[in-house]
């Protein structure tokens, strides 16, 4: 079974305030344009837009773009956890469902439920605390995702989760849709594209149940 993970991409989906809104400009379309051959499209937009991957230049200086970033932590197992957070607040290894000691691989989805719809935006989503990251980090992960549009709070200025993060060398997913999917085990599929020296690129996420589930 497969689980798409990933916001459809339309011009109602909401991006981070000040960042660019995804458009789509026609150039040619078979249906409306005289003597078209092909329907050509350019697409308008951050690379921050939807489900993407953040880049380590994102968040740290003289860190690699996006596209010089290894492959393995975008594929392969990865565990579906929900976190008993409030809007607003920092998730804890207490709030996980059943505590960090649950974590048994090396990718871990994070569902929060704080921003549950991308046509809507909310400032008041829930974030991972530094305490979170360091624990996940002792259990060997090398990727955190989270269904909200920052592993940061919205008021963060300082980036305390992003900081860490890139301290720890761990890969980001943001903008998950993970409602609906059940905790657990999967291989995760969410690869950015090779955008070399840009600081995200969006990815088509999905979950795939193991065999023998």
């Amino acid at each position: 079974m497969i689980y798409d993970i990933t916001p459809p991409i339309t011009p109602d989906i909401k991006v981070w305030p000040g960042d660019t809104p995804m458009s789509r400009e026609i150039i040619s379309d078979l249906k409306t344009t005289p003597n078209a051959i092909v329907t050509l499209s350019t697409l308008h937009a951050t690379v921050h837009l939807g489900a993407h991957a953040d880049g380590p230049n994102h968040y740290g200086k003289d860190a690699q773009g996006i596209g010089e970033q290894p492959i393995e932590p975008y594929l392969g197992r990865c565990q579906v956890i929900e976190a008993g957070i409030r809007k607003g607040k920092r998730i804890f290894p207490s709030d996980l469902d059943g505590g960090i000691d649950q974590i048994r691989e090396q990718r871990v989805l994070i569902r929060t439920g704080t921003f549950p719809d991308h046509t809507k935006w909310n400032d008041d989503f829930a974030a991972l605390s530094p305490d979170l990251i360091d624990a996940l980090a002792r259990k060997r992960v090398m990727l955190v995702g989270v269904d909200t549009p920052s592993v940061d709070l919205f008021s963060d200025k300082k980036l305390e989760a992003h900081h860490t993060i890139l301290k720890h060398k761990i890969a980001i997913l943001e903008g998950l849709v993970l409602r609906g999917v059940p905790q657990g085990s999967y291989e995760l599929i969410a690869l950015p594209l090779k955008l070399i020296g840009f600081d995200a690129s969006p990815v088509r996420a999905i979950l795939r149940t193991l065999s023998g589930r």
